[in-house]
Formats: C-alpha cells, sequence, structure tokens
C-alpha cells in the first residue's frame, strides 16, 4: 500500500466526506419532516391521506434507493422536471428514508397504550392535544433507536448518489483512482473514512438517546 498516494488524496477525500455528512444530514431533516407526517396521514380516519401515504411507503419500500435515484434524476426531465445532481440526490435519499422513518413514527405510535388517549380525551382534550401533550412525547422514546439506526443507514446511502456524479466520499475516490490507477489502496481509504464517520455519529446518537431517555422518562 502506497502511503504517500493516501497522504496526497486525504485533502480531497477529507472535503468530499463533508459533502457527504452535508448530504445525510439535509437528507434525514427533510425525512424526518415526511415521515412524521406520513405516518400521522397512516393512522387517521381521512380516507384519501391513508391511502396516498400507503401507495408511498409501498412503493418506496418495495424499489431500490438506485432505481428511485434514476428515475428521478434521468426520468423526470422527460416530464420537464429536471433537478441538478445534488437536489437529485437529496431528494431521493429523502424519500427514501421518509418512508421508513414513517414506519418508525407509525409503529411508535400504536405501541403506546390506546388507553391513554382515551382518558385524556374524556378528561376534555381534543384529539390534537392528546398526540400533541400524551401521545408524541412518549413515541419519541420509543421511536429513537430505530431513528438513530435510519441515520446510519442514510450516511452510507449516500454513496449511491455517486451514480449521478455528485462528488461525495465514493465519486472523489474513484476519480482519484482514474489518476492514480490504486483501487485497493483508495477504496480501502474512503472505507477507513466511512468507518471514522458512522462511528463518531453512532456514538453521539447513543449518546443522545440516552439523555433523551432520562430526561422523558
Amino acid at each position: 500500500m502506497d502511503f504517500t498516494i493516501i497522504i496526497d488524496a486525504l485533502p480531497l477525500l477529507l472535503k468530499a466526506a463533508i459533502v457527504t455528512i452535508s448530504l445525510a444530514v439535509v437528507s434525514i431533516i427533510i425525512a424526518l419532516i415526511l415521515g412524521f407526517f406520513t405516518a400521522l396521514a397512516r393512522i387517521s380516519n381521512i380516507k384519501v391521506l391513508k391511502i396516498i401515504a400507503t401507495v408511498y411507503v409501498s412503493m418506496i419500500r418495495g424499489t431500490p434507493l438506485l432505481v428511485q435515484i434514476f428515475v428521478i434524476y434521468y426520468g423526470l426531465p422527460q416530464i420537464n422536471i429536471a433537478l441538478d445532481p445534488v437536489p437529485s440526490g437529496i431528494f431521493a435519499l429523502s424519500l427514501n428514508a421518509g418512508a421508513y422513518l414513517s414506519e418508525s413514527f407509525r409503529a411508535s405510535i400504536l405501541a403506546v397504550d390506546k388507553g391513554q388517549m382515551e382518558a385524556a380525551v374524556s378528561m376534555g382534550m381534543t384529539y390534537a392535544q392528546a398526540m400533541r401533550r400524551i401521545i408524541l412525547p412518549q413515541s419519541i422514546r420509543i421511536a429513537i433507536p430505530t431513528l438513530s439506526n435510519s441515520y446510519i443507514i442514510l450516511i452510507k446511502d449516500t454513496s449511491l448518489v455517486s451514480v449521478i456524479t455528485v462528488t461525495e466520499l465514493l465519486q472523489m475516490s474513484t476519480l482519484i483512482i482514474a489518476k492514480t490507477f490504486e483501487p485497493l489502496t483508495l477504496y480501502l481509504t474512503a472505507a477507513a473514512i466511512y468507518w471514522v464517520i458512522i462511528t463518531f455519529f453512532t456514538v453521539l446518537l447513543d449518546r443522545l438517546e440516552k439523555r433523551t431517555s432520562r430526561h422523558l422518562a
């Protein structure tokens, strides 16, 4: 293994790693919002919203993320919706993660004892008030481990947007390999950077989970 190549490539790889983290952060924020409202739609009594949310989740979970990226970046221009690579990547990652997060939110909300909703309503609260004050705080505590895991998966999934020329960590590694012809060295270096990033966020999210659990207990 040529360490000179690693040293020379490291600044570019670290810069690309920042792009990877940024993609993941923006996508997870959008996905959390999308997943939360999709979950509410799926447990609502409004039939149209429930059908739309169910179809969305089924389609996203039933197709590969790579196909979704291709549809958004290469397919949408045929109906006059053209997005640049980065917005396309964020859109695809957010849609994909949002579908999975909605299931986490839905399961955590349904895990709260139904009797608590009935008791809150009997005390004069509206459905929305009971959800906001009683059900959601408890469901968040239940959902946090799954949400943390989804973010870790999303960081790894950012590598797929390299296929639409987003210069994140994997794409940058490939570009450098085209000049140096050292695939083993550079792909192992990229893998090590991914490992460091994911380990950092795993530790951070574990601490957040423990702290949140104590506060909500």
